[in-house]
């Protein structure tokens, strides 16, 4: 049968009717040397045959079946992968610029949801590789499974074993589209019918035995799926309240272990000190226009994967909810987000994102605008590789990710490589137009919570 996209991918993928809310991840490698071209093509046909979703475009299904994954007829390789020399000056803000401009850009959508470009000619004869994927092919941690791959421990390549070859795929019938469909749609039934005969008995039972516990229990469950779908009806942020179509992207780095001992003095973990990081420096940046600002909203993805999922796919959940932006002191800030996502993380409506996606697939365009255009901000935290990597005999220098902004005024990435946080920040110029302020204020926000780890590394 075909593979139909999870409700959660779906959703994303529908919510691009508005080009502001579009789910295209960027990823910069930046490179010692310029790598072996061939061996790094062909580490990426092994990638293109693991990975099923790599050969695939998305095509519309008939209602009320999501879009479904589909052999791309006409796959080349060599379409998605490009080799160019770099603009002087070759800087990283000219990588940067180039990440930009692919960012922004929309994907063929006849074709597979990935781009790989090889970037030459960087000063001090260094190169850099830009990929460029839409977030439904994988999530952060996919990606990362994905990239040891790619990746090599040794400046020697390992050598692949030889990778089946792929069989012959013939073009589906016309009415394949319909009849999958169907057969989706008694799916669902078939899931409703057995949960239900699985779940009813239970629940008159413990409504017998325990009826205020089993009432409470279903209005918390309630509560809890409304806190998840509710629409935002204005930004935090009587500053940051516009949104558009253009992007500028930023880095930063900060050592991993100083970050976790500020964590752990603030009683929180890595990603509590990261978020106080951000929300200080969006703080300093109201301040420095004299504007007051409290919580903000916060959209922070969660991931749900599990071993043995496949490499391919998302497996993440958005859970929103707002921010101490305005306290001060770094060590309470720390606290305070640790609290709050805590809470989050134990959100009772967490088993059912499916569920909660596929009834947002349902709703109008409008409904699902609303549920992400108010967001301030959103914080990305992706574990990433621990070693030193290679590809194609070059050096990995360091890693930068950037996720979409999907309606908020800024994301930040931050993506872990060997002893070093980077930060991967995409900033939507409508709602930050003075880029260079907020980047200065978000390395003082981040030098506020540092500060929390010095001498306890």
């Amino acid at each position: 049968m075909t593979e139909f996209m999870r409700s959660s991918d779906a959703f994303t993928w529908a919510m691009e009717s508005d080009p502001r809310l579009r789910s295209t991840v960027v990823t910069v490698i930046m490179l010692d040397r310029s790598p072996d071209w061939n061996e790094v093509r062909d580490r990426f046909d092994v990638i293109s045959r693991m990975v099923p979703m790599v050969r695939q475009r998305v095509v519309p299904s008939p209602p009320p079946a999501p879009p479904r994954w589909e052999h791309a007829p006409d796959f080349d390789l060599d379409f998605h992968m490009r080799r160019v020399t770099a603009p002087s000056p070759g800087t990283i803000d000219t990588v940067l610029e180039m990440a930009r401009v692919a960012a922004m850009e929309d994907f063929d959508r006849a074709r597979p949801l990935w781009e790989a470009t090889l970037i030459d000619g960087l000063e001090n004869d260094g190169a850099a590789m830009l990929l460029k994927f839409h977030h439904a092919l994988t999530d952060g941690v996919g990606g990362i499974q994905i990239g040891m791959i790619l990746f090599d421990l040794s400046e020697v390549p390992d050598k692949h074993g030889s990778v089946a070859a792929l069989p012959e795929e013939p073009p589906p019938p016309w009415l394949r589209g319909y009849r999958d469909t169907a057969r989706y749609g008694a799916g669902l039934v078939t899931d409703a019918v057995t949960g239900a005969l699985r779940t009813v008995p239970k629940l008159i039972a413990n409504g017998i035995l325990n009826p205020v516990e089993t009432a409470s229990s279903a209005a918390e469950l309630a509560a809890s799926v409304y806190r998840t779908m509710r629409p935002v009806s204005r930004t935090g942020s009587s500053l940051m309240n516009k949104r558009s179509l253009v992007r500028r992207l930023g880095v930063l780095e900060v050592p991993f272990g100083q970050l976790r001992a500020a964590a752990h003095q603030g009683g929180g973990a890595l990603n509590d000190a990261f978020v106080a990081g951000v929300a200080g420096g969006l703080r300093l940046y109201h301040e420095k226009h004299g504007v007051a600002v409290g919580d903000l909203h916060l959209t922070m993805p969660m991931s749900l994967r599990e071993e043995g999922d496949d490499m391919g796919g998302n497996r993440i959940t958005i859970m929103r909810f707002d921010v101490p932006v305005g306290t001060a002191d770094p060590e309470e800030r720390i606290r305070q987000i640790h609290d709050r996502t805590a809470k989050v993380r134990h959100e009772k409506s967490l088993p059912y994102t499916q569920w909660i996606a596929g009834a947002l697939n349902m709703m109008p365009r409008w409904y699902i605008g609303s549920i992400l255009r108010n967001v301030d901000f959103l914080c990305s935290d992706v574990p990433g590789i621990p070693v030193p990597v290679f590809l194609g005999g070059a050096k990995v220098l360091t890693q930068y990710g950037f996720g979409p902004t999907i309606g908020s005024a800024v994301n930040v990435t931050l993506l872990t490589y060997v002893d070093v946080c980077t930060l991967g920040i995409d900033v939507d110029t409508g709602a930050i137009p003075d880029h260079d302020v907020f980047m200065d204020s978000l390395v003082a926000g981040f030098d506020e919570v540092l500060a929390l780890g010095l001498g306890h590394v």
